[in-house]
C-alpha cells in the first residue's frame, strides 16, 4: 500500500515539485535531482510515507532541505577553490520564467527560498514557514 502511495504522488506531484524547486534552486537539473531524492526517501520508507498527512508538502520539505545541503556544500567547495560549471537553462521554460529565476539567484538563499515558495508556488505563508522550518515566515517575507 505504501509504495502505491509513493507512485500516486509521483504521478500527481513530480512536475509541480520540480517547477517549485527550480524557483528555489535556480537550476533545473538540481531541482530534478532534489525532488528525485525526496521520492527516494519516501520509497525507502513506504509505510511511514503512507501515514504522512500531506505527502506533497512532506516531499517539498525534503527537497528544500536537500537543496539547502547542496548549497552549503557548494559554498564550502567555492571557499576551497572548487568550481562548478553552471548548467544550461532548460529550453522549454519561458523566457520570463528564466529571467525571474535568474533574478532570484541574486538574492540571499533564505529570501530566495521564501519568495519562490510563496509567490511562484502560491503557498500560504504558514506553509512556507513549515517547509523552511521557520517559527515565523514574517522575517523572510516581510
Amino acid at each position: 500500500m505504501g509504495m502505491d502511495r509513493v507512485q500516486e504522488c509521483f504521478e500527481a506531484s513530480y512536475r509541480r515539485l520540480v517547477g517549485q524547486l527550480y524557483a528555489v534552486c535556480g537550476d533545473l537539473t538540481e531541482a530534478e535531482e532534489v525532488v528525485a531524492e525526496a521520492f527516494v526517501q519516501a520509497a525507502s520508507r513506504p509505510g511511514q510515507f503512507a501515514r504522512v498527512e500531506n505527502p506533497e508538502a512532506w516531499l517539498r520539505t525534503v527537497a528544500v532541505n536537500s537543496a539547502r545541503s547542496r548549497h552549503r556544500r557548494r559554498k564550502l567547495g567555492e571557499r576551497l577553490g572548487v568550481t562548478h560549471a553552471i548548467a544550461p537553462l532548460h529550453p522549454e521554460l519561458s523566457t520570463q520564467r528564466m529571467a525571474l529565476v535568474q533574478a532570484l539567484r541574486a538574492l540571499p538563499t533564505g529570501q530566495r527560498e521564501a519568495l519562490a515558495l510563496h509567490y511562484l508556488t502560491d503557498l500560504p505563508i504558514q506553509q512556507v514557514a513549515d517547509t523552511l522550518g521557520c517559527l515565523s515566515a514574517r522575517s523572510r517575507l516581510g
